[in-house]
């Protein structure tokens, strides 16, 4: 009787253990959607075994097909979801005695009103490494269970316990700033036991990092954020994930990352991608070999991967209201996947802005992962791209380099002509640096005449415009390593000597370069000619670059000498678009100049002037 009552008792616990581990992704759907299919996959243990049968009593919900994989731990379960399906938990009953609750949820109304508002070259993008902002929740530091244990500010590559709510804590400062949307390093778990401060090596999808503080806290910056008006980017990464990710760990089936007989790394070489007299090995390698060995390639042509990805864009969009996407290492995915997965999240949210990672060298290489006016095979429906090439090849050697036929601020004009080559290039996204480069201030030689002369271009160069934390701040160093440009935001910190979150705690060439971005940036933000303008460059002469933007209600003339001593100009030159004026004001200095006299400006400058009569 003992025994019986005993095995009783296991089996039990055993069920309960099994209903405790069930997992389900997507954790939730929504209805309202365009797309009416919708897969689940289940991971309980031994839930594929023999042939395993679903039954769905609810309203508006059809089973179309349940299939098994190599581990039958794992079922991946087709609905369609009917036109007239409402909101509401239903049960899903497997194989007739098992079964688990799931719930639909009412797609929001405000979509593309006050959330899912898409980014455009009105907004200015302000990037946040979420551990290195600041640390608003001392709690979340460390967590229980996670892998990496380690919590040491003094370590570049340890986490510091900067979280979400530290970020909100500052949404005054950014506000103030004149910034409209934050753009995010990952937010997503990333549950990995060393550098794991990234973000890039997601271990779960559908659940923030807790040590940023977790879902509830990604909702609440969201909120706050709507609540502004200001919008948020979420980093995508669907090229790999981290080595220790479920799915990787107990893996659906072997055909769901790339496999090599020895390690394989990425080559890196983007141009395998487009080259017309490509080796197969060499494109393989490219697309199919791991970024590193701690993130294992997913194999994006397998329907389940696919449908994992996809359906996880489409839910993050929706359930926290994504207002756009920073695609990560974008060449490196499959790009029929990627075009599937952009058309995806664009015919359920029209509005929403996505631009792709694409540090490669050259515009033509840059384009062909953008919408371009290429006739070729591949036709990408990316709308946008991080602009490496006005970065490398242009604002950087405008400072730095010497005039010449193709050298100096000519290097800048040669690559903004090559404009022509995309479908749009004013949703390309333009910066001085990232959480990846060297940062501005230190490339040029921390000459602070010339990071005015940067933000300046920032703010009014054609593109959506994208400021990296503590840039305004002249926080420096190289990326050697890359932790060295990811430093803590002084004042982010109970306890720290300094705080540059106010106008006291900086010095005073932290407060004149702070002041000079907020002033451009909050002229940018009510100027028509800034955001929503046309723009006419000039090819540039001994060393002076004019631009302009304009509507048909306002003109902004651009002037910038990158030499060390003083020029003057015929502004005569120009009359092709001054014509109508006869006074312009340096938004800056706001000092006023007459259009029919010669224009004397000091070396190392760069004027923003709004014309008028």
């Amino acid at each position: 009787m003992k025994q019986k009552l005993l095995l009783i008792l296991v089996l039990i616990c055993v069920r309960g253990l099994a209903a405790d581990s069930l997992k389900v992704y997507p954790t939730h759907w929504f209805t309202g959607m365009k797309n009416k299919k919708l897969q689940l996959l289940v991971h309980a243990q031994a839930i594929g075994k023999g042939s395993p049968s679903v039954a769905i009593s609810y309203p508006g919900i059809s089973v179309a097909k349940v299939s098994k994989f190599a581990n039958s731990d794992y079922l991946a379960i087709d609905l369609v979801l009917a036109a007239t399906v409402k909101p509401g938990k239903f049960k899903v009953s497997l194989n007739g005695s098992n079964s688990f609750n799931y719930q639909l949820k009412a797609k929001n109304k405000e979509d593309g009103s006050k959330r899912v508002m898409g980014i455009n070259s009105s907004d200015l993008m302000y990037l946040i490494m979420p551990d290195r902002f600041s640390n608003g929740d001392p709690s979340n530091d460390k967590i229980v269970g996670y892998r990496d244990q380690t919590l040491n500010r003094s370590e570049i590559f340890h986490r510091h316990g900067g979280d979400l709510k530290g970020i909100e804590n500052h949404l005054d400062y950014l506000q103030d700033l004149g910034v409209t949307a934050l753009w995010l390093n990952p937010v997503l778990e990333n549950d990995m036991p060393e550098r794991s401060e990234h973000g890039y090596a997601f271990t779960d999808h559908y659940q923030v990092d807790k040590r940023l503080g977790g879902n509830q806290a990604y909702h609440n910056l969201i909120t706050a954020l709507h609540g502004r008006g200001m919008k948020i980017i979420q980093d995508a990464v669907y090229n790999h994930v981290g080595i220790e990710h479920h799915l990787f760990r107990e893996l659906p089936d072997s055909s769901w990352f790339h496999w090599w007989p020895q390690y394989t790394n990425t080559t890196y070489k983007d141009q395998t991608l487009m080259d017309p007299y490509v080796a197969a090995i060499d494109k393989k390698k490219m697309s199919d070999g791991w970024f590193v060995p701690s993130m294992p390639d997913l194999n994006q042509n397998n329907t389940y991967v696919a449908n994992f990805l996809i359906q996880h864009a489409v839910w993050a969009t929706e359930e926290y209201g994504l207002d756009g996407w920073r695609i990560d290492t974008y060449a490196y995915n499959d790009l029929e996947f990627m075009n599937r997965c952009n058309k995806a999240l664009l015919d359920e949210f029209p509005k929403l802005h996505m631009f792709g990672e694409t540090w490669v060298h050259g515009v033509t290489n840059q384009s062909f992962f953008a919408k371009n006016r290429y006739d070729i095979g591949f036709k990408s429906n990316l709308p946008g791209v991080t602009d490496f090439q006005l970065n490398l090849y242009g604002i950087l050697p405008a400072l730095i380099q010497a005039f010449g036929w193709t050298e100096g601020v000519n290097r800048m004009y040669l690559t903004a002509s090559n404009d022509f080559v995309y479908a749009d290039a004013f949703k390309n996204v333009i910066f001085l640096d990232n959480h990846d480069l060297s940062r501005f201030f230190s490339m040029i030689g921390e000459d602070r005449e010339k990071m005015k002369m940067g933000l300046a271009w920032l703010l009014t160069y054609r593109g959506i415009p994208q400021l990296y934390y503590g840039t305004e701040i002249l926080m420096k160093n190289y990326a050697n390593p890359d932790g060295l440009v990811r430093l803590d935001f002084p004042g982010g910190w109970e306890g720290d000597s300094e705080n540059k979150f106010t106008v006291a705690g900086r010095n005073q060439a932290e407060n004149e370069i702070f002041d000079h971005t907020k002033k451009l940036a909050n002229f940018r933000k009510t100027s028509p000619a800034l955001t929503k303008g046309k723009m006419m460059q000039f090819v540039p002469e001994d060393g002076v670059y004019v631009y302009f933007r304009y509507t048909g209600s306002q003109t902004v003339m651009c002037v910038m000498n990158t030499n060390e001593q003083e020029k003057t100009i015929d502004l005569k030159r120009f009359s092709e678009r001054t014509t109508s004026f006869t006074k312009a004001k340096d938004i800056v200095s706001e000092q006023a100049i007459n259009l029919d006299q010669p224009l004397s400006i000091a070396g190392k400058k760069l004027w923003v002037f709004e014309l008028n009569n």
